[in-house]
């Protein structure tokens, strides 16, 4: 199978083509047992097998693997700081990630779904009350799985105030706060499995005078028996998905609507009216070769004004004892136009991945078991609901054949799009406008005007600020799912690669390799200016805050005692404190330091304790005191001269 229509000289890294022969084979070796050859059979709308289907993408010729690159103009040099922050997602690590670009550089982890020593994420109080707790104090849950993380918008661009991420393992949205980058909210979403894409709208869908996001919206990938009871266990035919709304302020789910198939990722328009998804598994198949029957599935947009009206309207139902209103959504529930409050665009086949287009005119979806891009008119969907249309594929503008395994879309300003393209191992720059005037018949409009090899298999790619409406055209990384044989060898486990990839230009220049942890799945790439960060908390913004270090004290309450502690380096406000065995003991830690970057930790050994306190803030921790003995408390974050003597004494009574 052809991928690449140049070979690298000699002296250029190996771009290792047995390996992508290799996954390629697999892949159709995997589909043709399962009876379904035609999975990878690109079709044109005649139904004839396209040249891409044929072995090679219909397209312009590789970049130039032996190209000169300026790599130290991609370099920033000590004491500088990078142009964009890269706010990703950390897989099934739970968390989310900072990076800085061009440099690649880790500047933070956030830990989100999952427990983080170093920070005691899920061992303080605080943060356990933000996870979930069962009766007990216990953590609900201590895993998970992030995906997608979108920030806020003001205007069509981002505002830097939330990001929210998705756990798809137990279905819940986070909400991370970007002048602390830490968490605050978590929301366990009803009803629901596989929980994939998220997006914010960019304006209210209802009220013109807001002009920034107002909900989230959530995409469900796994079908289910509602309620999941235990009843319709293996009655396939009895489940479904549900596509839902929360509110970005709240966090409080406001309704959900029941689907055909599978949602996979999410995209709003600019204008507030839509949002959209990519649906697979519209066969309603439980086992994937029953999901690759159609040679079409969808690309399903909601109506939210519409739905709303419904919601307000009463014309919902509940599900089991969930207290959120759910309306009908399905094909069938939705065949005028003029009514519906949905809209099914049938896209080839198996599509992962939707975006929006930075002018506002279009969404693209593409066939992830097709070699195509669809272009879908977000005017022409409005048409369609308003009954300008006959069908709702008269909403498709264009589908240029691009190359094998289409994944996601991003968009510079200049009326490119660049999409991944996880079979053939590279990324795909092709034109709107010359896609558009191809589907129209004009022979002589090319829409793929580059391609360019990374290493190895791109999942989601992304443009800078491409995801607004300031996209700047300079920047796209590519988060690839293998490495192999890019970065020194550390075990089974390789880590992946985001590679940067200059578009500035007509051709596209893979100008660095960055080493990630697996697994991002998404990131944004976001201007810094954007971005207003604090270095030092208010001690009055906590209301157990300990104010003066002349309060530290214990207080007991029958078995329950509270010790009151400060903390400014190199000291704790008590040297030692006395608690007896059995005790439930809370510890109350304010940082009384207000210097930036002056972090204190907190750890008790033998206790599983451990936490850190930044400028100003306070946090908590309670455990029950059950050894005997002296235990000492001390200071994990390294923050003075002295910082090995910082330190106070538990003594616990037999």
């Amino acid at each position: 199978m052809a991928v690449s229509k140049n070979e690298a000289p000699a002296s250029a890294t190996p771009t290792d083509p047995a390996r992508r022969r290799f996954l390629n084979t697999t892949t159709l070796a995997g589909i043709a047992g399962a009876g379904l050859t035609m999975g990878l059979a690109g079709c044109n709308e005649s139904g004839k097998p396209t040249k891409a289907a044929a072995g090679g993408a219909a397209s312009a010729p590789a970049a130039a693997a032996g190209e000169a690159v300026e790599y130290s103009k991609y370099e920033v040099p000590p004491g500088q700081l990078d142009a964009y922050y890269a706010l990703s997602s950390g897989g099934h690590s739970g968390e989310v990630r900072i990076y800085g670009l061009p440099s690649g550089r880790l500047f933070k982890r956030i830990p989100v779904f999952n427990i983080d020593c170093l920070v005691g994420w899920g061992i303080t109080n605080e943060s356990k009350k933000i996870m979930g707790t069962n009766a007990d104090g216990s953590l609900k849950y201590f895993t998970g799985d992030t995906h997608h993380v979108h920030p806020t918008y003001t205007d069509g661009t981002y505002n830097g105030k939330y990001i929210f991420v998705n756990d798809k393992i137990h279905g819940r949205l986070a909400r991370v706060r970007l002048d602390t980058m830490e968490c605050d909210r978590i929301t366990e979403i009803p009803n629901v499995q596989g929980f994939h894409g998220v997006f914010p709208d960019k304006r209210d869908p209802v009220d013109a005078n807001i002009n920034s996001t107002t909900r989230v919206f959530c995409g469900a990938e796994f079908q289910i028996p509602t309620p999941n009871d235990g009843h319709d266990l293996d009655k396939p035919e009895n489940y479904f998905a549900l596509f839902t709304c929360v509110d970005a302020e709240t966090m409080e789910v406001r309704y959900q609507v029941k689907v055909d198939g599978n949602l996979d990722l999410i995209a709003t328009s600019y204008d507030g009216k839509l949002a959209c998804s990519n649906q697979y598994n519209s066969e309603n198949g439980v086992h994937y070769e029953q999901m690759m029957t159609a040679e079409r599935d969808a690309c399903v947009f909601f109506h939210i004004e519409r739905i709303e009206a419904a919601v307000k309207a009463g014309k919902t139902f509940r599900i089991g004892n969930s207290p959120v209103p759910v309306v009908d959504g399905r094909k069938a529930a939705n065949a005028d136009p003029k009514t519906a409050l949905t809209c099914y665009v049938p896209v080839p086949k198996n599509p992962h991945g939707v975006n929006a287009s930075p002018d506002g005119k279009y969404f693209a979806c593409s066939g992830k078991l097709s070699p195509t891009a669809t272009l879908i008119s977000n005017e022409l969907v409005l048409k369609w609901f308003d009954g300008g249309l006959k069908e709702p594929r008269d909403t498709v503008v264009a589908e240029p054949e691009i190359g094998l395994g289409p994944l996601h879309t991003a968009f510079d300003n200049r009326g490119n799009a660049y999409t991944t393209l996880f079979l053939d191992s590279q990324i795909v720059k092709w034109n709107v406008e010359a896609a558009i005037k191809s589907y129209q018949g004009d022979k002589n409009a090319k829409p793929v005007v580059d391609r360019i090899d990374v290493h190895y298999q791109p999942g989601h790619g992304f443009t800078s600020m491409g995801e607004t409406k300031e996209a700047d055209g300079k920047f796209f990384l590519s988060d690839n799912k293998f490495s192999k044989d890019r970065f020194l060898p550390v075990g089974p486990l390789h880590p992946e690669t985001a590679q940067l990839i200059d578009i500035s230009g007509d051709k596209m220049k893979l100008v660095a390799d960055h080493a990630v942890y697996s697994e991002p799945h998404d990131s944004i790439v976001i201007r810094r200016d954007i971005i207003k960060t604090r270095q030092v908390y208010d001690v009055a913004e906590f209301p157990n805050a300990v104010k003066d270090p002349k309060d530290c004290r214990v207080e007991r309450n029958g078995k329950k005692v509270t010790v009151y502690l400060t903390s400014q380096a190199p000291t704790f406000g008590l040297r030692e404190w006395t608690v007896k065995r059995g005790d439930e003991v809370t510890i109350i830690l304010t940082n009384h330091d207000k210097v930036q970057d002056l972090t204190h930790g907190f750890a008790i050994p033998k206790y599983n304790v451990n936490f850190i306190v930044n400028p100003g803030e306070t946090k908590s921790v309670t455990f029950k005191a059950d050894k005997p003995g002296v235990y000492w408390a001390y200071c994990t974050n390294f923050c003075h001269a002295l910082h090995l003597e910082m330190r106070s004494r538990m003594l616990v009574e037999a």
